[in-house]
C-alpha cells in the first residue's frame, strides 16, 4: 500500500529519480557497498587530507525537510540538520518546508543562509551518506567526507531523514525563532489569560484509516489512556485560575463519551493544521500523543508538558516535561512536578 501511494506522487522526471535513488538507499544501506552510491564519498576515498582535526569554515548542512511527509516528521528533518550541522563545526543552510506558508508561520529560516542563495552564487552541493544516531564510527565517517573538502566551499546535504533521537537539545534556539518569528504579531488565542488552558491532543485521523498497519498501530492511544492522563493531570494540578479543556481531534464529541464528565470542556475538532499547533505551543499545560505533531510543539511551549514515555523521540529532564507509561499512569516522582 506504501509504494502505491509512493508511485502515485510520482509526477515528474526528479520525482522518478528521487522515488529510485531512494530504492537504491534502502536496498544497500546495510551492506558495505552503501557509502560508494555517494559521490561525496569517493572524493573522500581520492582525498584523504592529511589535517584530520581540522574543520572546513567555508561549508554549509543543511537537511531537507521530506516533501511527501507530514509537518511533524519535516521539522524532525530539519532539526536533525540544524543540530548536525553545530556537531560538524558547520553553517546551517536552510532548506524551505513543503509550503511556503508553514515556513512563514514557522519563522525558523529567519536569518538563517538559504540553500538556493548558496546554489546561485555557484557552491556546489554534496550529499552525505546516512548514519545511525549515536553510532560513532559512521559519524566519523561522514565528519571524514567532510574534511576531505577541506579547502573548499561546500553545502552538504543530510540524506533524506536523517534521524536525531533528541530533538530537545536546539529546543531554545527553537522557542526563539518561534516565539519572534513575525508572524506572532497577528495571530490570535482562544484561550483565556484568565485560565489555566489545558491543550490536549487525541491523534486520530490518519491512524485509523489502516488498523492493520503496524507503523500505525504503534502511534495508537485508545481514548481511555487520555482520559485516565487528564484525571491525573486535574486531580494533581495546582492553580488558583479555573481549569478550561481544549481537545484536538478529528470527528465529533459522541466519539469521545469519556470526556464529557468534564466541565469547561472545549471541542477543537475543525481546527487547522496551524492553529492547532499555535494552541499546542501556548497552552498551559500540553498533554501529547504519539505524534510528532504534537511532540513539536511541545518543544516551542514553556508551559507544562504530558507526554508518553515510549516515544520514538527524547524529553528533556527538566520539571516541566511529565513522563505517562504505557497504561495511562503518571508515577509519584512524575506527579510531584504539578506542584
Amino acid at each position: 500500500m506504501d509504494k502505491i501511494k509512493k508511485i502515485r506522487k510520482i509526477k515528474s522526471a526528479k520525482d522518478i529519480t528521487n522515488y529510485l535513488w531512494g530504492i537504491s538507499v534502502r536496498k544497500t544501506r546495510a551492506t558495505w557497498l552503501y557509502p560508494f552510491l555517494y559521490r561525496s564519498y569517493w572524493h573522500y576515498l581520492l582525498h584523504k587530507s592529511s589535517k584530520p582535526n581540522h574543520q572546513s569554515k567555508k561549508s554549509y548542512y543543511a537537511a531537507r525537510p521530506n516533501p511527501g511527509a507530514g509537518i511533524g516528521h519535516q521539522l524532525a528533518n530539519w532539526i536533525a540538520g540544524y543540530w548536525y550541522a553545530k556537531q560538524l563545526g558547520l553553517t546551517f543552510a536552510h532548506i524551505p518546508f513543503s509550503t511556503s506558508q508553514w515556513d512563514i508561520f514557522l519563522g525558523f529560516g529567519n536569518g538563517e543562509v538559504k540553500v538556493e542563495e548558496l546554489k546561485r552564487q555557484g557552491i556546489k552541493i554534496r550529499k552525505l551518506p546516512l548514519f545511525t544516531d549515536g553510532n560513532t564510527i559512521e559519524f566519523a565517517l561522514n565528519k571524514a567526507i567532510i574534511q576531505s573538502y577541506a579547502n573548499e566551499k561546500v553545502v552538504f546535504i543530510a540524506e533524506q531523514d536523517q534521524f536525531y533521537k533528541a530533538q530537545y537539545g536546539v529546543m531554545e534556539e527553537l522557542k526563539q525563532k518561534f516565539h519572534s518569528a513575525p508572524a506572532r504579531k497577528n495571530e490570535k488565542l482562544i484561550y483565556n489569560k484568565d485560565h489555566f488552558n489545558i491543550a490536549i491532543h487525541v491523534r486520530r485521523g490518519d491512524i485509523m484509516l489502516d488498523p492493520s498497519n503496524p507503523n500505525l498501530v504503534m502511534r495508537y492511544l485508545s481514548n481511555d489512556y487520555f482520559e485516565k492522563v487528564l484525571k491525573q493531570v486535574t486531580e494533581n494540578l495546582q492553580t488558583n485560575k479555573p481549569i478550561h479543556i481544549y481537545f484536538f481531534s478529528q470527528g465529533k464529541p459522541e466519539d469521545y463519551p469519556e470526556f464529557a464528565q468534564y466541565p469547561n470542556l472545549h471541542w477543537c475538532l475543525d481546527m487547522n493544521a496551524q492553529e492547532s499547533f499555535l494552541h499546542f505551543a501556548y497552552a498551559d499545560l500540553l498533554i501529547t500523543s504519539k505524534s510528532s505533531f504534537s511532540y513539536k510543539p511541545a518543544l516551542l511551549n514553556n508551559g507544562i508538558k504530558v507526554c508518553p514515555k515510549n516515544f520514538w523521540h527524547g524529553y528533556p529532564t527538566s520539571k516541566d516535561w511529565i513522563l505517562v507509561e504505557n497504561d495511562g499512569t503518571i508515577d509519584l516522582n512524575e506527579k510531584s512536578k504539578f506542584i
